[in-house]
C-alpha cells in the first residue's frame, strides 16, 4: 500500500446557505405583530491549511471527496440559523493548488498558510429582513445560496534547502542517513528510494534541510524511470548536490558521464527558475570501495576545472563528510 502520495485530485464541496424563515410574530393582544422570520446561516467553507505534522497527500488519495456542513434554516422570533462549520484540511508544506486546466491558484509555503478551496453559500434572508415600507409583512423568504463546488489538483513540491541528485544506487540515501536523523530504506539495487526523504542538518549554528530525491536516469525529464514524478521536489531547493558513484561496476558508466547525463536531464526540466542556474556541489561517493578512491582522484581535477566544488567522501565510513557539510552550510 502506498504511504507517500504527492499528487491528488480533490473534490471540494462547501456547505449550502440555510434558508430564510417566513414567520409572523404572534402575541396576545397584538393583532399585527409583524414579520419575525430569521435569516439562514452561512454554509461552511473548505479550507486547506499547511500543517507541519503532515508530509504526504495520502489522506486525499483515499478520500478525495470532502464536504463542509450547510447552514441551518432561520427561525421565528428573529432567530438566525447557525452557520455551517468550516472544514479544515491539513496539507504538507509546499503544496501547490491548481484547477483542472493546470492554472496555479495558490502555493502554500509556511506553517499556517491557508487557501479557501470552496466557499460556503450565503444564507437566505428571512421575511423580517425583507420587510420594507412598501411591503411590511412579506409572505416569503429567500432560499440559501448553494455552496461552491470545485475540483482541484494538489501537488506537493518538497521544501528543502539542498537536494541530493544522482543515479540510482549512487549512495544518496546512505549520505542523508549519515548527515541527518532521516532513516530511508537503503539497499544495493536501483530505485530503492521511491519517495523523497527529508533530513534536517545542523552545522554549527547553521540549520538546513536536505532532500534525497529518487534516482534519475537518462530520459527522466521526459518521464522515464521515476524522474518526472520527483524532479518537481528539486524545484524549491537552493543548492544541488551531485552524488556520483565512484565504485560502480557498470562498464558503460563513470562519474563524469553520470554527471553530464544528470545535468542534461536537469536542464531539460521546465521550472520557474531553471535547475541549471542553481549552485552545484559535487560529492564523489564510495571512496571506501576498491578502486573508488582512485576513480575519485582521476575525475576530481576535471570537475574542479569546470568550476565546481568537489568533495571525495564515503557515506559508509563518513570519511570526508564534514567538509561537504561545511560547503553546504556556506552555500
Amino acid at each position: 500500500m502506498a504511504t507517500f502520495v504527492d499528487r491528488v485530485m480533490l473534490h471540494a464541496s462547501a456547505g449550502k446557505g440555510g434558508d430564510g424563515c417566513v414567520s409572523v410574530h404572534r402575541e396576545k393582544f397584538v393583532p399585527l405583530g409583524g414579520p419575525d422570520g430569521g435569516d439562514g446561516g452561512r454554509g461552511g467553507d473548505v479550507i486547506l491549511v499547511v500543517d507541519p505534522n503532515v508530509t504526504t497527500l495520502l489522506d486525499f488519495h483515499h478520500s478525495p471527496h470532502r464536504n463542509a456542513t450547510s447552514g441551518r434554516q432561520g427561525q421565528g422570533g428573529h432567530q438566525n440559523g447557525a452557520s455551517g462549520d468550516d472544514l479544515i484540511l491539513s496539507v504538507p508544506d509546499g503544496t501547490v493548488i491548481q484547477d483542472e486546466s493546470g492554472e496555479v491558484l495558490a502555493d502554500l509555503v509556511g506553517v499556517g498558510t491557508s487557501f479557501i478551496a470552496a466557499r460556503g453559500g450565503r444564507g437566505g434572508l428571512g421575511n423580517a429582513t425583507l420587510a420594507s415600507r412598501k411591503r411590511k409583512a412579506p409572505g416569503f423568504a429567500l432560499k440559501g445560496e448553494p455552496g461552491e463546488k470545485r475540483t482541484l489538483v494538489l501537488e506537493l513540491k518538497s521544501v528543502a534547502d539542498v537536494a541530493l541528485v544522482g543515479y540510482p544506487s549512487a549512495g544518496k540515501s546512505s549520505l542523508i542517513a549519515a548527515i541527518s536523523s532521516a532513516r530511508p530504506k537503503i539497499a544495493d539495487y536501483p530505485f530503492t528510494t521511491l519517495v523523497p526523504n527529508l533530513g534536517v542538518v545542523q552545522v554549527g549554528e547553521t540549520r538546513f534541510t536536505v532532500a534525497d530525491v529518487p534516482g534519475l536516469i537518462p530520459g527522466a525529464s521526459e518521464g522515464k524511470g521515476l524522474g518526472l514524478e520527483f524532479l518537481r521536489h528539486v524545484e524549491r531547493c537552493k543548492i544541488l548536490v551531485h552524488v556520483l558513484d565512484c565504485g560502480t561496476l557498470e562498464t558503460d558508466r563513470d562519474p563524469l558521464r553520470d554527471f553530464d547525463v544528470i545535468e542534461a536531464e536537469l536542464a531539460k526540466y521546465q521550472a520557474e527558475i531553471p535547475l541549471a542556474e542553481r549552485p552545484r556541489i559535487i560529492a564523489l561517493n564510495k571512496i571506501d570501495l576498491p578502486d573508488g578512491r582512485a576513480m575519485a582522484d582521476m575525475v576530481k581535477a576535471t570537475l574542479e576545472k569546470r568550476g565546481y566544488r568537489v568533495f571525495a567522501l564515503s557515506a559508509a565510513t563518513r570519511e570526508g563528510i564534514q567538509e561537504l557539510l561545511n560547503a553546504m552550510a556556506e552555500s
